[in-house]
């Protein structure tokens, strides 16, 4: 059985090809459109096929899943075990929900911070007993970078290139703007796993999203270093649960 799952974002779309639980394909694309899905469905013979999407819904897209798998329309309703206390799941993050779900299967009876540091940074937990009740949701770096220059008068925009890893001293505008952003997010992220260190005994904390490798780098010395894991697929394997929860187990 292969399943297709595919994760639209606000800067790029992932598909996955899993068979079974084995990632075999993976790739991330700019945009997504009816002819490209059509035929990479073709070409990797998916049976089942599900969708996660941080953007209004596509119908051409979801068309070409209905016309040509076994298509599950994921949504922050469908389940596999967890007790969601999310009080507004209307608007809780199907990417969000996918990731609970991911780390709910890959570490069970275990507490959980899920970090995603993407275009949104966001902090979500997973309890011991299987109970989600939600988390936080903060800006992410370039929105940060963004912000700055967006709602002052003379700040600059400044760039940054992620695959530099450092952070500068701020000896310039420049350099105070880029210090400001990355040392402020190295901080508040190791404020929320201490944090939740204090309520939350032997808690795992997994790293994912475009910008995971700066936070990895940055938290490597940590005193928190040995908590942290690195996933770049934890949406993925959640919708590729999901299926395997509708389609396999209830069959």
């Amino acid at each position: 059985m292969h399943n297709l799952v595919i994760d639209i974002g606000n800067t790029n779309s992932k598909l996955a090809v899993f068979k079974g639980k084995l990632l075999v394909f993976f790739q991330s694309v700019p945009e997504l459109n009816k002819a490209t899905l059509a035929s990479f469905i073709k070409e990797q013979g998916v049976e089942y096929a599900a969708l996660s999407s941080v953007r209004p819904e596509d119908p051409e897209l979801i068309s070409v899943l209905k016309a040509n798998t076994k298509y599950l329309p994921f949504s922050t309703r469908l389940n596999t075990g967890v007790q969601n206390h999310y009080q507004t799941l209307s608007t809780l993050g199907q990417d969000r929900w996918a990731k609970i779900i991911a780390v709910h299967q890959g570490f069970p009876g275990q507490n959980c911070l899920v970090i995603d540091a993407g275009t949104c940074i966001t902090y979500d937990l997973l309890d011991d007993q299987e109970r989600y009740f939600g988390g936080s949701i903060s800006l992410g770096v370039q929105m940060r970078f963004q912000a700055l220059h967006h709602f002052t008068g003379k700040l600059p925009l400044v760039g940054w290139n992620r695959e530099i890893q450092h952070i500068p001293d701020g000896i310039s505008t420049d350099t105070a703007i880029t210090n400001g952003v990355l040392q402020g997010v190295v901080n508040e992220v190791e404020g929320f796993i201490a944090l939740h260190n204090n309520k939350h005994k032997n808690l795992k904390v997994v790293i994912t999203g475009g910008d995971a490798a700066f936070l990895l780098d940055q938290l490597k010395n940590s005193i928190y270093a040995s908590q942290i894991s690195h996933d770049p697929y934890l949406v993925l394997k959640g919708l590729n649960e999901v299926i395997a929860f509708e389609y396999v187990q209830k069959d």
